[in-house]
């Protein structure tokens, strides 16, 4: 697996880092994580095969997480990249996604879902298990941030292993969640004295780090305290027990 973080930042507009959005290709095709507004340049400039993306997931329904995606289906309808495209694209989310794609849909009869291909929204609920993509079996989990957040695990066919929590307040749960993946990618919004219940500061990711135990973890979801300090610095303040990557808009990672 190979995952391209196409935004690293928080709802809070930044020079540098955008929202939440990560790009991962699999053995059996490429998935977006989230899909913030500017996702949809940003694949693009990060020279994404946008035109060929297999499947979304929406971690909960957060704008900054997931309005991209009405204007990226508004754009493929048209998209001579496109137009030749039979495989669907498949929708992944909590329980409530389809209505609420609907409802953007119906906002001017948008025809979001009139496309040269299928596309297929597909509710999961809490600790179901799934196939993503052929041959690659994901799992969510309920994590306290929204009524519908969830945390993703992908595992593909060669047993590499990727957590992705998205927004979430602190639960030991999670870390058990990640226990042993290749990659834990976990918000960590604040450095410290963190203003929302329902977000990780670092002393926070760090300890569910140190719990999963996973070969590498990624801190993301960054608000703009976060530019005010040394990020290795801090990390190695709480000695940890693997690789802890700071994630910023750009960065590649082999899985």
């Amino acid at each position: 697996m190979k995952l391209t973080v196409l935004g690293s930042g928080s709802s809070v507009p930044h020079p540098k880092r955008s929202s939440s959005a990560y790009w991962l290709e699999t053995t059996s095709g490429t998935i977006l994580l989230d899909f913030s507004a500017a996702a949809i340049s940003r694949m693009a400039a990060e020279g994404c095969d946008w035109a060929n993306l297999d499947a979304i997931w929406l971690s909960h329904f957060h704008l900054d997480h997931l309005c991209g995606i009405a204007p990226f289906l508004f754009g493929t309808r048209h998209a001579p990249e496109m137009a030749d495209r039979t495989k669907p694209l498949k929708i992944f989310g909590a329980k409530g996604l389809e209505k609420l794609l609907k409802t953007f849909d119906a906002a001017n009869n948008y025809k979001l879902f009139d496309q040269p291909f299928p596309v297929e929204l597909k509710e999961v609920e809490p600790l179901e298990t799934f196939e993503i993509l052929p041959d690659l079996q994901a799992a969510a989990m309920k994590t306290p941030h929204t009524a519908e957040s969830l945390a993703i695990h992908i595992r593909d066919r060669d047993d590499k292993t990727l957590v992705y929590s998205s927004d979430t307040g602190f639960t030991k749960a999670l870390g058990a969640f990640a226990r042993a993946v290749d990659l834990f990618v976990l918000e960590c919004s604040f450095v410290k004295n963190k203003p929302a219940e329902k977000h990780l500061e670092l002393a926070e990711a760090m300890f569910l780090v140190r719990y999963a135990k996973p070969r590498k973890a990624m801190l993301t979801h960054f608000y703009a305290e976060w530019d005010a300090v040394d990020f290795a610095e801090e990390v190695q303040g709480f000695a940890p027990s693997c690789t802890v990557i700071e994630a910023h808009d750009g960065l590649r990672l082999e899985i």
